[in-house]
Formats: C-alpha cells, sequence, structure tokens
C-alpha cells in the first residue's frame, strides 16, 4: 500500500518523450541515476527515500557518501570468452594479410548487423520466432488470425473453400490496419456465431481451445472474477491508486504548493533546494507512527557535477514486494474451455480448410501458397496448389512422449529418404518408417537419423532438395502429427534425428514456392541472373535483406520447437557462399575464400543462423556439406570461424567411387586414400565421413555394392566385392573424425541404385523403394552382422573419440605392400589393400608393449570371409624391436583384402 504523508519524487515526462531525453538529459550508470541540468552547472544530489520510523532490520545509512561495497563481477577467464576475428588463424599459424583483412571486415559487417537488427528485435528470439504471428494462427479470442509479408502487393485476401474462394470477403487493406510500413498483411478471421447465441459480455473474452482442465464454462462472470480479486489479492487499500489514477499526482502537488497552489508558471515561486525541502520534511514527519512504505533513508551530497541518488530498501520488505504476483489466476478463471467455444461458434475456418492467399499487385491479380503454410499440398489439381488449415483437435493433435536424447560424443548417423523406405513400388509414409524402419536403425548400432526430402516440395524427383514450402512436412508422406510421432518414436529410442535443410536455393516455382511471391522478381530473391543458380536453375536468397533473414532464422527454429529436432545438415554451402555456386576450380590458394565471388551476406547468415542456433538450443549439432573446405567451418563464430559442430568431408566418397569405377585395384594409392580419408588437419577432429551416401546410388548413380558385387557371377568375384565392401566401410569409420554417416540399406550391401520416378523412366517406382528382405538372404545377412559389429566398436570401446584430440595416429602407410595402419587408444588397425599379396608376419610398430587380441576381422566366416587367420592367431605379443618409429612391434598374419582390429588387452612392464 502507498501512503501520501510521504513526498515522492517522480518524472512528468513519458519514458519515451523527447523533452526527457534533452532537457533533463538522463542517463543511467550501474545503480545510480544521474540528472545533468542543461545550463551546464551542475549539482550533485544523493538521495534515498524513506519512513519517519525504521524497523530493526533497516540497515545503517551514514550520513556522509555511502561507502558500501559495490556487487563484484565474478571473475571472467578473458582469453576464453574473447572475441577475436582471426583467432583461429593464428591458433592455425595461417598467415595471410588478405584473407586476415576480409575476417576483420566480415567481423565488423557482423556487429553492424546485429545493430540494425536489435533496433527491430529485442531479442535473438525474437528474430528467430516469425512462426509465432506468421501463416495462420488460433487467436484466444475465438478468431483465426493470418499475417504474411508481401511487400509488393497492394491488396491481400484468403481465399479458400471456407469462404466458397472469395477474394473479397476476408481481406486486409492498405492503410486500414492491414498493412505495416514493411509489407506486412493482417487478416482477422472471426469465429462465427452459433444460431441462437449470444455474443460474449466483453470483448476481451478468452477461450482455451487445448487444455482439459477447463471443459467448459465455468459459469463465473466476470464482474465476479474482478470482486474475488479484488477482495482476496489486494490488501487494505492496495489498489487505491488503480482506481484513483490521478490522485497521487494531486497529491503531491498539494504538498510541495498547498491546497492552492499556483496554477501558472508566472504564479510559482522558488523552489527550495531539495536539501531544505528534505529537512523541512523530516522535521515535519519526525514523529509519525511507523508505515508500511519502504523504510529508508536519504543523504544529499551537493557540491559535485551530477546530482546522485541511491535507493537503499529495507529488505523485509523487498522480499515482500518480489514475492507478490499478478493477479493472472483469476484472469485465467474468466477463460472459459473448449467446450463452451464448441456450443458457441463455429470456426471461422475449419481445420482441413483449403486456401490460398491472394494479392493484388502491379502485375495483376496472383494467388500463392502462403509462405509461412506449415502444411500444403504441392500438386492436386495439376498447377493448382493450396495450403491446408491444420488445427487438429486435442484428441488427435501428437502429445510429446520423449525427452530428447542426450547429446552423444561420436555420431553414428544412418541417413534416410521415408519416401523410398519402403518395400513396395510406391510413396512410403512417416508411419510406415516409424513402424518398420526405427527398429532397423536401432538393432543396426547407430545413435541418430538423418532426413532428406522432409521439407515440402513440389517435384518428387528432385529428392526434396528444390524446397517450395520451408515450413511444411511433405504432404506425400503423412500429416504434421504423422512426423512429430516418428520423431517422438524416434527419441523413445534413443536415437537424435537430424533433419537436411536447405537454405542455399529454393525452387522457381511460383505458384506453390517464393518466387515472384508478391508479383516482384525480388521479394525473397536476387533479381536478375544474381538470383538463378548457374546450373539448376533454382532461386538464390537475398541474405542481405532483413525480412529474409527473418524467415530464415525462424525456419530453423521452428523445425526445433515445433518438430523436436535435434539438428541440420546444411546442403550445398558453396551454392550460396560464392557467387559463381562453387562450381570453379579451387587449388587450395586461401585468397579463393576470400575474393570478389565470396558472398559475405551468406556468410554472415550462417554466422547468425549457427550463433542463434547454439544459443538458444545448447545441444544442437549443426554438420555443414561444403566441398570447398572453406577455412573455419568448424571454429567459433567469436574466432572467425562460421560456427558448425561438424562438416562433411565429401571427397572421400568421391574417391573411393574414381578408385572402384576407374583405377585397377593394384593401382590404388594407399597414400592418396590416407590424405583423403584423414582430410583438413585443422578440423579433423571436427569431421563427419561416409563412404557413400545417397548422392552415389540416386539419379542414375551406382551404390558401391552394386559395383563390387551386383553382377558377380562367380564366387571369386562375390568375395572380392564382399571383402572390399567391409573394408571400405571399416577404413571410412574408423579413420576418420568423430562422426560417420550410412546411407540407408547401405550396411547391407542393398545392390540396387535408387532412382525416383521421371520421365525418363516413365515414372516408375521400381527402383524407388529398399529391398529389406535381403536380410533374410545368407550373403546380406553377413554383410549386416559386420556393419552391426562394427557399430559395436564405437559403443562398447569408444573407438570414435580415442587418438590425440579425436584423431587416429596415421603411423604405417605403404603404397607397394598397399597396407594401411593406425593407432586409436589401445586399439590398432591393420589393412592390407592388396589384391593378391598375403603376409605371413607383417611388421606394425606399436605404442604399448604388451599383448594385443582380434576384436574384429573382416574375413571370418560368419561375416562371409574365409577365415583365413586362425584362432591361435588371434592373440599377438609385441617384440622389442624399433619400427614405425616405435620402440616395440607386432608381427601379425596379413591375407589380401582382409581388414583386423587389434586391442591391448594386457599390458607388459619393462
Amino acid at each position: 500500500m502507498i501512503s501520501l504523508t510521504h513526498s515522492l519524487q517522480i518524472s512528468s515526462f513519458p519514458i519515451k518523450s523527447p523533452i526527457s531525453n534533452t532537457n533533463c538529459a538522463a542517463h543511467r550508470c550501474g545503480g545510480r541515476v544521474f540528472l545533468r541540468r542543461t545550463n551546464g552547472n551542475k549539482c550533485r544530489y544523493k538521495g534515498k527515500c524513506f519512513a519517519a520510523e525504521q524497523p530493526q532490520s533497516q540497515p545503517e545509512v551514514s550520513q556522509q557518501k555511502s561507502k558500501r561495497p559495490r556487487k563484484k563481477t565474478p571473475e571472467i577467464d578473458k582469453k576464453k570468452n574473447a572475441v577475436d576475428p582471426v583467432g583461429f588463424l593464428t591458433k592455425h599459424e595461417i598467415n595471410n594479410k588478405a584473407f586476415n583483412h576480409f575476417l576483420r571486415e566480415r567481423y565488423k559487417a557482423l556487429k553492424d548487423l546485429k545493430e540494425e537488427l536489435s533496433n527491430r528485435h529485442y531479442e535473438v528470439q525474437d528474430l528467430a520466432s516469425g512462426y509465432e504471428i506468421l501463416g495462420m494462427h488460433r487467436n484466444v479470442q475465438h478468431r483465426v488470425d493470418f499475417m504474411d509479408w508481401a511487400p509488393g502487393a497492394r491488396y491481400c485476401a484468403l481465399v479458400g473453400d471456407f469462404n466458397r474462394w472469395s477474394p473479397t470477403e476476408n481481406s486486409a487493406r492498405e492503410g486500414n490496419l492491414g498493412h505495416d510500413d514493411y509489407g506486412y498483411w493482417f487478416i482477422i478471421l472471426e469465429d462465427k456465431l452459433r444460431e441462437g447465441e449470444e455474443p460474449d459480455q466483453v470483448y476481451f473474452q478468452q477461450y482455451n481451445y487445448v487444455d482439459e482442465y477447463d471443459k467448459g464454462d465455468s459459469g463465473v462472470t466476470v464482474e465476479e472474477i474482478f470482486k474475488k480479486a479484488n477482495d482476496e489479492y489486494w490488501e487494505p487499500g492496495e489498489d487505491r491508486f488503480t482506481k484513483s489514477p490521478y490522485e497521487l499526482a494531486s497529491k503531491l502537488y498539494e504538498q510541495i504548493f498547498g491546497p492552492n497552489g499556483p496554477q501558472t508558471e508566472e504564479e510559482m515561486e522558488e523552489i527550495l533546494d531539495p536539501q531544505t525541502r528534505y529537512n523541512e520534511w523530516r522535521e515535519k514527519h519526525k514523529d509519525d507512527p511507523p508505515s508500511n512504505l519502504p523504510p529508508c533513508d536519504v543523504i544529499i551530497d551537493d557540491g559535485t557535477e551530477d546530482e546522485e541518488f541511491d535507493v537503499v530498501t529495507d529488505p523485509a520488505w523487498k522480499a515482500k514486494f518480489k514475492a507478490k504476483q499478478a493477479p493472472i489466476a483469476y484472469w485465467l478463471e474468466t477463460r472459459k474451455g473448449r467446450k463452451a467455444w464448441l456450443e458457441k461458434y463455429l470456426p471461422g475456418i475449419p481445420h482441413g480448410s483449403k486456401y490460398r492467399v491472394y494479392f493484388n499487385t502491379p502485375m495483376g491479380p496472383l494467388e500463392r501458397v502462403p509462405a509461412w503454410a506449415t502444411y500444403v499440398i504441392p500438386e492436386a489439381d495439376g498447377n493448382q496448389s493450396f495450403a491446408v488449415h491444420w488445427e487438429p483437435t486435442p484428441e488427435i493433435a501428437h502429445k510429446w512422449r520423449h525427452k530428447h536424447p542426450p547429446k552423444p560424443k561420436s555420431l553414428r548417423i544412418y541417413e534416410c529418404h521415408v519416401g523410398i523406405s519402403g518395400m513396395d513400388p510406391r510413396i512410403a509414409t512417416f508411419n510406415e518408417f516409424t513402424d518398420n524402419v526405427l527398429a532397423h536403425v536401432k538393432k543396426a548400432g547407430y545413435n541418430a537419423i538423418q532426413l532428406f526430402g522432409v521439407v515440402e516440395h513440389k517435384d518428387y524427383f528432385t529428392a526434396g532438395y528444390r524446397v517450395t514450402n520451408f515450413f511444411a512436412v511433405s504432404s506425400r508422406f503423412g500429416t504434421p502429427e504423422d512426423f512429430k510421432r516418428l520423431v517422438d518414436e524416434a527419441h523413445g529410442l534413443g536415437l537424435l534425428v537430424f533433419l537436411d535443410i536447405v537454405h542455399s536455393y529454393a525452387a522457381p516455382d511460383e505458384m506453390v514456392g517464393l518466387s515472384s511471391f508478391d508479383g516482384l522478381n525480388d521479394c525473397y530473391f536476387h533479381s536478375g541472373k544474381r538470383g538463378q543458380h548457374k546450373f539448376w536453375g533454382t532461386r538464390m536468397f537475398k541474405y542481405e535483406d532483413h525480412e529474409v533473414l527473418h524467415f530464415l532464422l525462424s525456419n530453423l527454429n521452428w523445425w526445433i520447437t515445433e518438430y523436436q529436432v535435434d539438428g541440420f545438415y546444411f546442403h550445398s554451402l558453396p551454392s550460396m557462399m560464392y557467387t559463381h555456386n562453387g562450381f570453379a576450380t579451387f587449388t587450395g590458394d586461401v585468397e579463393e575464400y576470400c575474393n570478389q565471388y565470396v558472398d559475405r551476406d551468406a556468410m554472415l547468415y550462417l554466422i547468425f543462423a549457427n550463433e542463434m542456433l547454439h544459443f538458444l538450443h545448447p545441444n544442437i549439432i549443426t554438420i555443414a556439406e561444403d566441398a570447398t573446405l572453406y577455412p573455419g567451418l568448424c571454429e567459433p563464430t567469436s574466432q572467425g570461424g562460421l560456427g558448425f559442430d561438424y562438416y562433411a568431408n565429401i571427397s572421400a566418397s568421391e574417391l573411393w567411387l574414381s578408385f572402384l569405377e576407374n583405377v585397377p585395384e593394384h593401382e590404388w594409392s594407399m597414400s592418396k586414400l590416407v590424405s583423403t580419408l584423414v582430410g583438413n588437419k585443422y578440423s579433423a577432429a571436427k569431421m563427419l565421413l561416409y563412404a557413400e551416401n545417397h548422392n552415389q546410388s540416386i539419379s542414375g548413380g551406382r551404390s558401391f555394392a552394386e559395383i563390387l558385387f551386383g553382377s558377380a557371377k562367380t564366387d571369386e568375384a562375390l568375395l572380392r566385392g564382399c571383402s572390399l565392401h567391409k573394408m571400405i566401410r571399416l577404413i571410412t569409420f574408423t579413420i576418420g573424425g568423430p562422426a560417420y554417416l550410412n546411407f540407408m540399406g547401405n550396411e547391407f550391401g542393398h545392390p540396387k541404385k535408387v532412382e525416383f520416378p521421371m520421365s525418363s523412366n516413365k515414372f516408375s517406382y521400381s527402383l524407388a523403394n529398399r529391398k529389406w528382405d535381403l536380410l533374410e538372404d545368407s550373403f546380406h545377412k553377413k554383410l549386416f552382422t559386420f556393419d552391426n559389429d562394427m557399430m559395436k566398436l564405437d559403443i562398447d570401446g569408444k573407438i570414435m573419440q580415442r587418438g590425440s584430440g579425436g584423431i587416429p595416429n596415421v603411423h604405417h602407410v605403404k603404397d607397394k605392400e598397399m597396407v594401411i595402419s593406425y593407432l586409436r587408444g589401445p586399439f590398432v588397425f591393420v589393412f592390407n589393400f592388396h589384391p593378391t599379396n598375403s603376409y605371413e608376419r607383417y611388421s606394425l610398430g606399436v605404442e604399448e608393449a604388451g599383448e594385443y587380441q582380434i576384436v574384429l576381422n573382416t574375413d571370418e566366416e560368419i561375416y562371409g570371409g574365409q577365415g583365413l587367420i586362425s584362432q591361435d592367431q588371434y592373440t599377438q605379443r609385441t617384440i622389442s624391436r624399433r619400427t614405425d618409429g616405435m620402440r616395440v612391434c607386432l608381427e601379425v598374419p596379413l591375407p589380401s583384402r582382409t581388414a583386423q582390429v587389434y586391442k591391448l588387452t594386457r599390458i607388459r612392464r619393462a
């Protein structure tokens, strides 16, 4: 409660008044307020509010200048948290003046961009949460709100089966609260009163459409709620000034000037200085009884430059004040439930309604699928695509049951496409994938799935890489609730879910996509040649446009908040990072990464995206697909990097494919193989490696299994293919960084390529599936058993985390013998790629003396091998002979086209 017996000092200026910012020149510093006079003469007043009598808990305050200790700032590791735009160059001792200058200029541009964005968005979460207001949303006040961005439009309306596709019934006009200065259009779809129902008593009546705690109208009126709040919430007199807002100001005026004070400036007498008025006040109220105001005291210290006021309150009163909660519970009690809403209203746009947005533009009238639509039918009725209003009832809506799995230290990713995951020659669904594939992934030993083709796209044959609707799951696989169930069940099995996200370009489609969305060519994309991909014809985003940044950042956050995905695989970064779209020859010169062809705005978006994602979702994982290996991909943004967690080493799979198709087996270079698989020495610990992904077995390509034994007609040819298939997978899995990826079906040697239906194959689905029944075949079952045991090396032995900084010690590479060996902690890996030469006692250096035992052998009969190494040779003891720069060595049997993994089981002390 506030008492009028105490003098209060308040400002009569509004918070954003220009007067308060100029005449008073008020500014804040720490916990004090400094008021500076405009005439240049400065005096300092140091004051503390007070009551006439102070309780025992009031801290003593000296009449002299306060010497209270300030709160100490916790010690910060400045070196660790400092921002250095070229930090990773210093770290890796990279000296290049041009690239150094580029990084510094890029950092300055990033700071300027953040400052510009902060003028419109208070926090980064606001910038990345556009989906909360854009698109179609149910409002608590029995209506649906729609908002979209179309700066080039003159008129905007919603058309659909709910209003008989009328372009005038539900519209928003410029200047009529429907169009703001940034080009956002706002439309309200009011729910319709049922026949015989009366409108709500109050215009702000709210309804709870989802929660089950209120099944219907509670029967309590608004007046009863307000009375209950006043009786139960407010203490006597506490709401006095909410009822009489002008009483406080009039009382203050009366205290200063008396009941008949001056009415004009001319009548106003000289106002005494604060010290005199304070002394008079204390004298007047020295005998007043205690009050429940915050007990304080006032010290005024003049003679200095600034007027300074410190406020210290009684801790007990302060705790009481902070404990006071807003009367939200009473307000919520006025909210009616879903049952009451259904009894009174018909939805203005029912669940499942088809709709589009209608624009009148300089180019004429247009109909588009809204950019923020969450469910789209892209191929219905020829080219007449439409969005679907998705507002399921609580009974239908998916209820999340499982939490995100913990972030693993190593990733074993299973790459999938839902549509081709079934056995039948048709498009599989989310539910079929959930029921049939997830259990196999878990059994195979993987801890994450990576889905491509999930985001809505018009043309199925593009495998989802020409996205048309960035906020919608592909309707050809099922509904949004079906996809939520897939993610939820994957989490229940301990599997992370990554989404292949395409923000490097977009489909050129107009009605269903974003191209010429508002009738102008440069709404979301660059105009002219810059707006077209040089080879694919897709559209290139304007990353420098703040609204485009808002769209893309919100899109990333949307998939996490709405669908609970655990990370993103950023597809084809060169397409966006370079104006030549990555189609250029890279020699390795650092200046190629900072020349005139580098799109700095795209770089700033990637930095901003990684910072936003890791700030809002600390456990999120981002993976970069960049064939150019841009320097600093996985370095912290504070040190000049782009901030990704991992990068995909694409060159590894390309090398394997080149070896298998173009190079005779006896000419394979072990040195080239190792250098390619180990990757960039500066970021090898952040590398995701794969022998083959979907690119090798899609769109006319051949899978490794098809090359190796797809046409094998003899046992010898089948054995060769089987042996190389296992060796390729094992060395790729164990020699790289802490992340590995496998395309669906390759783990058991799926022999068929994937070919999506298109005109060249007469739109056949015969190759757009996976033959899971091959697992019942003895040959493929053995390959799967090997892959499963290979996964267990990391599950049980944590091999992908071992080594110096997570990198193996590759200490033995012999091109002539075609042998490779490397160490990861207590594990020794040895590969003999020679097609004919076997070695009975091959010498390999090891770090620790002792006893080593084979824990995985590609040549075992259970894996389809010959079993050439006998059981008594599975255990080997070191010999004291310097080999490979190490003081001890092993002499191991090494048949051709085989690989073994040894583990140190007993250490021999010197």
